[in-house]
């Protein structure tokens, strides 16, 4: 099982998990980070920290950032072939870079939820 925390208050990434919710099945938990006290006290992640980047527990280890999308990627058939491509160093790298130049400006928009 692998839950993977998002916030569904940012409209670009409800869009995106909504799209891989589609697709995905019963392996995968999906957790709204808005306002969740429980996600705060499961992750031991500050609000703000799980606005900021995406999460994700499996196998008991807390992950974040760019490599959440590679485990959603790997556990979702249709989007194995990602996974299949930005696993290798070289390929993550620039997604990783990619990612938190994205995550920063959501979070960016999004920071009046902390209010």
């Amino acid at each position: 099982m692998v839950k993977v925390f998002f916030n569904n208050s940012c409209n670009i990434c409800r869009a995106e998990i909504n799209h891989y919710k589609k697709y995905s099945d019963s392996k995968i938990e999906w957790v709204d980070v808005t306002n969740n006290l429980e996600a705060q006290k499961i992750t031991s992640k500050s609000y703000r920290q799980l606005l900021r980047r995406m999460h994700i527990i499996q196998d008991g280890k807390l992950i974040e950032g760019a490599e959440v999308f590679l485990i959603i990627w790997k556990n979702i058939p249709k989007y194995n072939f990602l996974y299949k491509i930005f696993k290798f160093k070289p390929l993550f790298f620039l997604l990783n870079i990619f990612y938190e130049i994205a995550a920063y400006f959501l979070f960016i928009k999004n920071k009046h939820l902390l209010k």
